[in-house]
């Protein structure tokens, strides 16, 4: 059984998707959720689901090294990213060289980088005048966005379109892609 820890920063939506995704399957279970976020929903739906689920500060993440101490701990087989907005340390990269993955809700390159993600994301599409928008799921490395792209998915931006019915759609896309592609990682490790 493979062991999977999730870090987020906010409502969660997605790390419960993961969760239940993975809830009934042989090969591997999340474990684990840690958020930078005291008051995150996401720790709050993690414990509802039976999930451990941990705040962690600034210093544990970058100074102390207690986040990699724990993830290592729990025999952690994948790290994967649910919504987490802080930069992944070198120790922990290092740690877990190819087997932290991270979902953007645009088409990378395009629309990532620090300060992107959420409605900001949606946002510059539209401004941008894309006829499509969608997912990219990608390993992460040391600077934002910019891991080895593993898939994405496309959906349309309609001509009424604004941030919300945008988010919807590309929200669809994760939750239909996310796990599957998680539990192809597990199956195929590079």
């Amino acid at each position: 059984m493979k062991n999977i820890s999730i870090l987020a920063s906010g409502n969660g939506t997605n790390a419960e998707n993961i969760i239940r995704y993975f809830s009934n399957e042989k090969k591997a279970k999340v474990t684990l959720v840690l958020s930078n976020k005291p008051q995150a929903k996401v720790l709050e739906r993690a414990a509802t689901l039976g999930i451990d689920a941990f705040f962690f500060d600034r210093s544990q993440f970058y100074d102390t090294g207690e986040v990699l101490m724990i993830l290592r701990r729990r025999e952690t087989d994948l790290v994967v990213l649910a919504g987490f907005l802080w930069l992944v340390p070198e120790d922990v990269l290092e740690a877990f060289r190819g087997r932290i993955v991270n979902i953007h809700p645009a088409l990378l390159p395009r629309f990532g980088g620090k300060g992107m993600y959420g409605d900001r994301v949606h946002r510059a599409v539209l401004e941008a005048g894309c006829k499509e928008s969608g997912i990219t799921i990608h390993y992460v490395n040391e600077k934002y966005d910019s891991g080895d792209i593993i898939f994405q998915a496309r959906c349309p931006v309609l001509p009424d379109d604004d941030v919300n019915t945008l988010a919807e759609r590309v929200h669809a896309l994760e939750y239909k892609h996310y796990p599957e592609v998680i539990s192809r990682l597990l199956d195929n490790p590079e």
